[in-house]
Formats: C-alpha cells, sequence, structure tokens
C-alpha cells in the first residue's frame, strides 16, 4: 500500500491515493488541482523513504472538493467572585482534499479534470431571457378611475400638513388628564436682618 505523511498548515496528515484528507483552509478554488511538496515520509509497501526534512522530487497532486467550516467550539471563561463570565464561539474554515497521486513529475492525463471552458455554462443574454408576462388587467373598474391618478404626498406636504385626529364618538366620556407629580419648591433661607 502506498501513503505518504505530508505537512500543510504545520499539521501532518496521512494521505493514500483515492482517499481525502481535511486541511486548515487553503486558497484555492474548489476543482482546483495543487501540487503538495512537503512530503516527510513515503511509503510504497515495504520500501519507506523518510525525509530530510522532506523527500525530495515526490510531490502529492490533490484536488480540491470544497470548502468547509468545522464544528462549533464554545469557549467560555469565568471567574468566580469577580464578575468575569465572557462567552465566545469559533468555528474553523477547513478545505477538502482528493488525493490523486503521490509521486510524479505531473499530474497522470486521465485524473486532470476538462477544460473550464467546457464545464461552465454561458450565461443567458438579455434577449434570450423570456420575457415576463403582461399583468392582468382589473376587469370591472371603470375608464374614468383607471385613468384617474390619486393625489400623492410630497416631502414638503407632509410636513406642513397637519394629521387628522380620529373624530369623538359623541357618548364618549373623556378621562382629565392627572398633573405630574412634582417636588414642593424648597424655600430659602431668609436673610438675617443686620442688627444696626
Amino acid at each position: 500500500m502506498k501513503f505518504a505523511i505530508l505537512e500543510s498548515g504545520g499539521k501532518q496528515y496521512r494521505a493514500v491515493e483515492g482517499g481525502a484528507i481535511e486541511v486548515d483552509r487553503l486558497p484555492v478554488e474548489p476543482g482546483a488541482d495543487i501540487k503538495l511538496e512537503q512530503v516527510l515520509l513515503l511509503a510504497d509497501g515495504d520500501k519507506i523513504t523518510v525525509g530530510t526534512p522532506i523527500v525530495k522530487d515526490t510531490p502529492v497532486w490533490a484536488r480540491v472538493v470544497a470548502h468547509f467550516k468545522g464544528p462549533k467550539v464554545v469557549i467560555f471563561n469565568y471567574r468566580s467572585k469577580k464578575r468575569i463570565r465572557v462567552k465566545t464561539g469559533h468555528r474553523q474554515n477547513y478545505t477538502r482534499l482528493l488525493i490523486e497521486q503521490i509521486g510524479g513529475k505531473e499530474l497522470a492525463p486521465s485524473s486532470q479534470p476538462e477544460p473550464a471552458a467546457s464545464v461552465q455554462k454561458e450565461k443567458p443574454t438579455k434577449a434570450e431571457k423570456p420575457a415576463r408576462p403582461a399583468p392582468k388587467e382589473s376587469e370591472g373598474i371603470p375608464e374614468a378611475i383607471k385613468a384617474e391618478k390619486k393625489p400623492t404626498r410630497t416631502a414638503a406636504t407632509k410636513l406642513t400638513t397637519p394629521a387628522k385626529k380620529p373624530a369623538k364618538a359623541a357618548g364618549a366620556k373623556t378621562t382629565p388628564k392627572k398633573p405630574s407629580p412634582r417636588k414642593p419648591a424648597t424655600k430659602k433661607p431668609a436673610e438675617k436682618a443686620s442688627k444696626k
């Protein structure tokens, strides 16, 4: 069985041809092929090659499958009797890689993806897009009402025209407003008359 121990993002992973590994997020678009050159150990059956510090001329070829987030981790800092309660959360970003080939100067042609131009669909132009159906006209409304324009209020009229108050019913009772409670006025001490 052929496998390799490789390094990515300061962490080590065991890569097997046809398997998948999840590494810290890489700045690569999904579907792209990447070359991982930090191979620390290469095992091919009974033959094991240990790098010093890396194995030269044996990169690992992988395809980016997807980017995703890991599980949520909750961090809660607590100090009793100190009023310290800090709750934070974190979700790590990962990239899933499909290991296609271990070793070789180039990726084998059978495993290389088709050109991106043939995979992407062309966007339809405005002429090709179907037009929206015309809105249905309401039936039974006279033409005079349809043609009549409703008055619109502008910002200036909103400011100048007062809002209409609802009309009071004939038998409605009105409750008198209660005066707001005020503090009694404090009396200033009278000035003492100067003795003559």
